[in-house]
């Protein structure tokens, strides 16, 4: 699947301007909407290291209303949430009705990273696509908005990349020993990744795969997903 992707898809400045303006006024009204009509949202992000998810997030939410939404970003469980099943800290951070949630990683990291890591055994993970299958019926039988977003690069975009946190001060803490690490079992994630996909995409919470390599287009593509399902989801 993901080896398919066209990831030479791109917008030029002036068009990712036009269309980002445009979309920023309905998004601001359709958060509203979320308010008014108290439906829970929860929008995930996931993806390669590098593949801008943070970036989408902040232009995601440029015009919404502050008090609407709260971003998570998830890394490796510490204190109380390492002492329960690992989807206790996500049942914690759940949106209020008329909230919209963005999670920077979210529960598939016990399919992904655990998984190639080995921080989960094999009947752990194995099991989870059930346990996250039921888990976002739940949350969509309450009326929850739920919308996946799986961002995609290649290896050589994710090397250009870090390699300009490097030299850029203000983008360096961005990069970790752990990232470098991570390219070494690149293909590992990307099985992860097709197997995630295959298997927890549901016609209530369906995964939308964003072609991330030129990121004006990934978060025209991102803002456009949001709004169509927003759309299509509030009465």
């Amino acid at each position: 699947m993901l080896e398919k992707l066209d990831l030479s898809l791109a917008l030029s400045r002036a068009e990712y301007d036009r269309r980002k303006a445009r979309l920023e006024t309905e998004l601001h009204a359709l958060g509203y909407q979320v308010y008014v009509q108290k439906r829970p949202v929860l929008v995930l992000f996931e993806g390669p290291d590098a593949s801008g998810k943070g970036g989408a997030i902040k232009r995601l939410t440029g015009r919404l209303d502050p008090r609407g939404y709260v971003v998570w970003p998830i890394a490796a469980p510490t204190g109380e949430d390492r002492d329960h099943h690992y989807l206790y800290r996500f049942w914690r951070r759940l949106p209020e009705a008329g909230q919209i949630a963005l999670f920077d990683r979210s529960w598939y990291g016990r399919v992904l990273v655990e998984r190639v890591e080995g921080y989960a055994t094999e009947a752990e993970w194995t099991r989870a696509y059930r346990e996250i299958n039921q888990f976002e019926r739940q949350l969509t039988d309450f009326a929850a908005i739920v919308l996946k977003f799986w961002l995609q690069i290649t290896q050589a975009e994710q090397l250009r990349r870090f390699k300009e946190r490097e030299r850029t001060h203000y983008k360096a803490w961005k990069l970790t020993e752990e990232d470098w690490r991570n390219r070494g079992r690149w293909e590992d994630y990307e099985q992860a990744a097709e197997d995630m996909l295959l298997k927890t995409s549901t016609p209530r919470a369906p995964w939308t795969v964003v072609e991330a390599n030129d990121k004006l287009f990934a978060r025209i593509k991102i803002m456009e997903a949001v709004a169509e399902a927003l759309r299509g989801g509030l009465k």
